[in-house]
């Protein structure tokens, strides 16, 4: 069995989260709230801080700067180390190259220099797009006693989840995964990806060695993303096993699922708690007094969030933080993220308000309106300054 030492963690933070806009045009996906008081990135980083590992490497991309100053050098996580701990790896240009990565594989295979100075013995790879938890130890520890190339966390897809944006596999009695879909438009596979993937070290040098040399043998073409040519050619190989995760996974990757996971945190017995005393989600954006609900307000089935005052009514939502709900307005099914303002006679439902929204009658006024196509779900934004 190898030391912690051995294992590094590497979460991919780069997306633009392009299906989540206009949530994700001011903001990295990671940076997104997420749960009234967190950062999306921090379920991932807390999975990771639980999990016991002590080497983190963040890839950047799109929009780092509130990213940057909300991981705090690791600190919330217990991650600012002299030795090892968080890493944060942005983009840069120079020899051999070229700045900006094209898809998770070629962000991975971007770094493989200073994977090949670390040596690590386990590469696990995470994105921060996803609700769940998950101790990676459990895995690792599956990786090490099949000693596969590659081990893929998979789970099942939600009843009201799409089909045709998650990889499918499927796996043989003795965990074998025999054959892999990325993206498929009619999916055949068992099971899907969770984007949680244990590596063998050395075999995955190797293998984006491979997949590099063959690029520039193709006249330098990005690798893409993992689910393109690395895994298809692991799985291939009979190179894979599976580790089924038990438990709440979401991909919240549009706005439909974005508001979904929210909704899927209230209720008595909710399927996903953030403030599970015994995995809690770890942060370090806590700012604001107690939440204040005014004589007279309602709140039905909801999560106010520190520095919220309501004084009007909240049903079925999710109030961040220092949000202000006024006499009058009236909040039903929907996200109201930091900083935002209902004011009174305001009514919205099944919606998501942007961070620093101020929403007044009329709506279209004070505010800047879209609706996702896809879930129905209204998105209020900021009103543009003139």
């Amino acid at each position: 069995m190898m030391s912690r030492g051995d294992v590094l963690v590497m979460v991919l933070a780069g997306g633009a989260g392009s299906r989540l806009e206009p949530l994700t045009l001011r903001r990295a996906k990671p940076a997104l709230p997420i749960g009234g008081m967190y950062r999306l990135i921090d379920i991932t980083m807390s999975n990771v801080a639980h999990s016991g590992f002590d080497d983190v490497w963040v890839i950047e991309q799109y929009l780092p700067h509130a990213l940057n100053d909300h991981l705090a050098n690791g600190r919330p996580w217990d991650l600012d180390r002299t030795h090892g701990g968080l890493q944060i790896l942005p983009p840069f240009e120079g020899e051999q190259h070229d700045g900006f990565a094209a898809g998770n594989a070629d962000a991975i295979a971007k770094q493989v220099p200073f994977l090949r100075e670390f040596a690590p013995g386990v590469v696990v790879v995470v994105s921060a797009d996803h609700v769940y938890r998950l101790d990676l130890g459990e895995v690792v520890r599956h990786h090490l006693d099949r000693r596969p190339e590659l081990t893929i966390v998979t789970t099942e897809l939600g009843a009201d989840e799409d089909p045709s944006r998650v990889a499918w596999v499927d796996v043989s009695d003795d965990g074998t995964v025999t054959n892999f879909e990325y993206k498929p438009d009619e999916p055949t596979g068992t099971a899907i990806c969770a984007e949680v993937f244990v590596f063998d070290g050395p075999a995955l040098l190797r293998r984006l060695g491979e997949l590099m040399e063959d690029d520039d043998a193709d006249g330098g073409r990005p690798l893409g993303d993992y689910g393109e040519r690395l895994l298809p050619a692991l799985v291939d190989d009979g190179a894979a096993v599976a580790f089924a995760m038990q438990g709440y996974w979401r991909d919240v990757g549009t706005v439909g699922a974005y508001h979904a996971a929210h909704m899927d945190m209230l209720g008595d017995d909710p399927v996903i708690r953030l403030d599970d005393p015994s995995w809690p989600m770890l942060t370090g954006s806590i700012t604001g007094g107690p939440a204040i609900v005014a004589p007279g307000a309602r709140v039905v089935n909801s999560m106010l969030s520190p520095g919220s005052r309501v004084a009007g009514e909240v049903v079925d939502s999710v109030i961040g933080r220092r949000v202000v709900i006024e006499a009058g307005a009236h909040v039903s099914e929907s996200v109201v993220l930091d900083d935002a303002i209902v004011s009174s006679g305001v009514t919205i439902d099944r919606s998501i308000v942007d961070v620093g929204a101020q929403l007044s009658e009329p709506l279209e006024s004070s505010a800047d309106v879209t609706c996702d196509e896809d879930s129905g779900i209204r998105i209020y934004s900021p009103a543009a300054k003139p």
